[in-house]
């Protein structure tokens, strides 16, 4: 019998491993369904036509878009589990605004270290890569309240959003031989990072950093190649 709830994903995206991260949570079964993108599968284009992309979570036949969204609807969907959203509206505002900190800002700045055309200009935007964090060092203080997690004792929303980029925070620190998570400047979110990859909902689908420095250069020679044809 076919499972009610899938997810279209792909390996190295850390957008796909939120939705399965909180479908682990809830203690969900679903069928996850590995997206190729060389060509895009029929059920992708159909699922999401507007942006085209995955993750896709889709329930019941019913398609629901965007990694964080679809977080919040296993949360709202589930009641199995603890609740991944705080149940303060103020907490769980600040939650939502540091996750859009992260996906509008931190991570494009992540990101574009490669596309740098000099050292000089990758050191700077590793030293903004590192003003980011020192904020989210700030707001784990302020969001944890002395717990382990964003959320409190246990993996929520804010732990989901940030800690699915630490696969490739791996990757950028070990390709430029640099510590960005480390004991002087950032601790607790060190300590973070090194529970969130244990815990038990989060370590099956952490990708290995060998396995993802692979797949950014193939990224890389591809839109090299791409800029010189």
């Amino acid at each position: 019998m076919a499972k009610e709830v899938k997810v279209l994903g792909l390996w190295p995206s850390p957008f796909a491993m939120r939705s399965r991260i909180a479908l682990t949570l809830k203690s969900v079964d679903y069928e996850y369904i590995e997206e190729t993108m060389q060509p895009k599968s029929e059920l992708l284009l159909k699922s999401n036509p507007i942006h085209k992309k995955i993750p896709v979570l889709i329930h019941n036949d019913k398609p629901v878009c965007e990694s964080l969204i679809i977080v919040q609807y296993i949360d709202e969907t589930f009641s199995s589990g603890h609740s991944i959203l705080p149940s303060d509206p103020y907490d769980r505002a600040i939650q939502r605004f540091w996750a859009a900190y992260i996906d509008e800002k931190w991570f494009p700045t992540l990101q574009s270290i490669a596309r740098a055309e000099s050292e000089d200009a990758k050191a700077t935007i590793l030293e903004q890569v590192k003003e980011g964090l020192s904020l989210l060092e700030d707001a784990f203080d302020k969001c944890s309240k002395g717990m382990p997690f964003f959320s409190g004792d246990k993996i929520g929303y804010l732990d989901i959003a940030f800690g699915s980029h630490l696969g490739w925070l791996r990757v950028v620190e070990k390709m430029n031989n640099v510590l960005l998570l480390n004991q002087e400047k950032t601790p607790n979110l060190l300590a973070w990072a090194e529970r969130f990859c244990a815990d038990d909902a989060v370590k099956d689908y952490m990708p290995e950093t060998d396995k993802l420095i692979e797949f950014a250069k193939f990224l890389m020679a591809r839109a090299k190649a791409a800029a010189s044809s």
